[in-house]
């Protein structure tokens, strides 16, 4: 575990507009920086970074926060591997936590394991540009495959020569540890004799998410000798092949921005998708797909769509994984490609255009997908066609949303023309516990689709998120800040009547929300600001000066997402050299007392508001007749509101 020491010092060192800037191209605008969205298509700028505060804002996805939410966001980092990320950039070394021996030992050889395997790749790379052998057989076969130099460097593909050690002695001649070599797969120990595993195979190095390669697939291109067409690493501490996508390190981003990931079999079938231009696509490497494998997808996009040739083989095997894909919660579409063509070669002979014409065209839902592929099986045969419906119902039952399965029902219930009763009684057979009440429903009546004619929506603002909003705000700009509050004391006069007396007091911004909000018995609505608002008051309490970067590094995520965003829309809309126009702008600092003193204020006119509307809705379901002693508190709440809408010069109309 990474010693708080050495992320607080990552925090203290990295800038964020260095880090971003290596990402988005940035220019100056008034204090701050904007460029184009990396996580949407958008011509004109709306992200935004703030260097003083640093933090960054992006208008068009809603994303926001510090430089790790960055990194996280954009390269799908882990938040221990943002900080790794970080310290190597600014030449930060890391720290550990206390660990045990055992800890300690696990991790370097863990460490030892990575070293090793990035010496292997650079080796590969090395034998096919720069020794005759990779460049005769390697080289040769890649550019038979239509793959251009690019292609080769974006996947690092490389060359083993087909002698027995020659990786073996190149790794040993630099003093890395026979071992790792032999913990890795690399090299196969056999008593005093050491070989290289991949001899006289073109090379496929397989990365994790954040780039670091994990092991290795090999291609054996000589079809005399009786070995496996293809050869992966075996399972190691950090190659776990059913936890590992090919391509998914270089395909993140896009998967991320396209919202969708194209997933094919093979490791060509990927190069050749990204020398073509289209860049969201992974490869399960020729196993079976696993959950694991699709929660990885799950972190980038919602939607998968799977890519395979008209095989009859592969078309069955591929509906165990497309359950599976179910299972997660995604959304999975199938695209076929016509007889004798596969995603390698139907990329490589035609272009970025039509080939993302023909995946559109021809990706179908699942269900229909499935539903074709088993009519077609079943033909006429009654058996055959009951047992394909259930196969349907039974993928449906995979989903875990039940609006999701429902519609699916709908669906499967057009296609196989079979009534929707049946389906859902199906569906309960299977143990599908949560279909509640809809069979019973379809059993009273059939039900048909409406169509809605598309109304204007009127939206609706929440005033009482606004405020809170408000009072997040203030607090981050001015909380420690110190000002006069004119306040006013209600008190009873000699009639008996509710008055305000004035009282002006000297305050700190955080202590006056605090204490008004206390006094009124009121927490926060809303539980993002209510996780913001109670970490403020702390951070002020505790701290004499307050630094919105270190106050957004200690607090959650979603939390920092929320704080970048307010802070940011205050400067997005912040008014620049206006001075310069001779025209005389009120600096908002000096009127802090009075914006602070009026948003509480109206919050509490919200909140009187609110309590009336409950009295009344009270009065009209009483059942008794007696209602005088909520009339009389509906009487007191509307004289406290007309005290109160006088004291923000406003006319109550209660």
């Amino acid at each position: 575990m990474i010693a708080k020491e050495t992320i607080d010092r990552v925090f203290e060192t990295a800038q964020v507009e260095e880090v971003i800037g290596d990402y988005v191209q940035l220019k100056r605008s008034g204090s701050n920086l904007k460029g184009l969205s990396p996580f949407t298509d958008e011509r004109t700028p709306s992200f935004m970074v703030s260097p003083a505060k640093q933090i960054w804002k992006d208008f068009s996805s809603g994303k926001g926060g510090n430089v790790v939410a960055f990194l996280m966001e954009h390269e799908h980092f882990t938040y221990p591997e943002a900080i790794r990320y970080l310290a190597k950039r600014y030449n930060i070394e890391i720290e550990e936590t206390q660990q045990t021996d055992e800890d300690k030992e696990k991790a370097n050889e863990k460490e030892s394991m990575y070293l090793v395997s990035e010496f292997a790749r650079d080796h590969f790379v090395k034998n096919l540009h720069h020794t005759e052998p990779g460049k005769a057989i390697g080289l040769s076969y890649f550019k038979e495959r239509g793959f251009n130099s690019d292609s080769m460097e974006q996947f690092q593909l490389g060359y083993a020569i087909d002698t027995w050690d020659d990786f073996t002695s190149a790794a040993l001649g630099k003093g890395y540890n026979l071992e790792y070599l032999e913990k890795t797969g690399l090299t196969i120990v056999k008593e005093e004799k050491q070989f290289d595993r991949f001899k006289g195979r073109v090379i496929f190095p397989i990365h994790s998410m954040s780039g670091r390669v994990l092991g290795f697939g090999g291609r054996i291109l000589d079809s005399s000798k009786k070995a496996a067409k293809y050869l992966n690493s075996p399972e190691s501490d950090i190659y776990h092949k059913s936890k590992v996508l090919y391509g998914l390190y270089q395909a993140k981003q896009s998967i991320a921005k396209e919202d969708n990931c194209y997933l094919v079999e093979g490791y060509t079938d990927v190069i050749q998708f990204h020398q073509k231009g289209v860049t969201n696509v992974v490869a399960s490497s020729g196993t079976a797909l696993t959950s694991d494998q699709i929660r990885l997808i799950n972190r980038l996009t919602k939607n998968i769509t799977v890519l395979f040739d008209g095989d009859a083989a592969g078309l069955r095997a591929s509906l165990r994984g497309i359950d599976l894909i179910l299972e997660q919660g995604m959304n999975v579409k199938v695209c076929t490609f016509p007889q004798g063509e596969d995603p390698d070669s139907f990329a490589a002979a035609n272009s970025y255009e039509d080939l993302v014409l023909y995946l559109e065209q021809n990706a179908k839902d699942f269900i229909q997908f499935k539903a074709s592929l088993l009519v077609e099986e079943s033909a006429n045969d009654p058996v055959k066609k009951a047992g394909t419906i259930r196969d349907i119902v039974t993928s449906i039952s995979k989903i875990p949303d039940r609006i999701q399965r429902e519609v699916y029902l709908q669906e499967c219930s057009r296609i196989m023309d079979i009534s929707e009763e049946v389906l859902f009684n199906t569906l309960a057979q299977l143990g599908r516990k949560e279909v509640d009440d809809a069979g019973k429903r379809l059993k009273k009546e059939k039900r048909t689709m409406e169509v809605v004619q598309d109304r204007p929506q009127v939206v609706k603002i929440d005033l009482q998120q606004q405020l809170e909003r408000k009072i997040i705000e203030l607090l981050l700009l001015y909380g420690h800040y110190e000002g006069e509050f004119s306040d006013m004391v209600l008190k009873e006069n000699d009639k008996g009547e509710l008055v305000l007396e004035p009282y002006v007091h000297q305050l700190r911004v955080f202590e006056k929300i605090y204490l008004d909000l206390q006094q009124d018995e009121v927490e926060l609505s809303n539980p993002v600001f209510r996780g913001i608002y109670d970490s403020l008051i702390v951070e002020f309490s505790e701290v004499e000066t307050f630094a919105v970067n270190e106050f957004i590094n200690k607090i959650d995520p979603e939390l920092g997402n929320e704080v970048s965003s307010i802070l940011m829309e205050e400067e997005r809309y912040e008014l620049h050299d206006w001075g310069r126009k001779d025209i005389l702008v009120k600096e908002k600092t000096s009127v802090v007392s009075r914006l602070v003193s009026d948003t509480i204020l109206s919050f509490r006119c919200h909140l009187i508001e609110k309590r009336v509307d409950g009295l009344q809705q009270d009065v009209l379901n009483s059942t008794t007749d007696d209602n005088r002693d909520i009339l009389e508190e509906i009487s007191n709440y509307h004289q406290l509101k007309k005290l109160l809408s006088k004291r923000l010069d406003r006319v109550s109309l209660s």
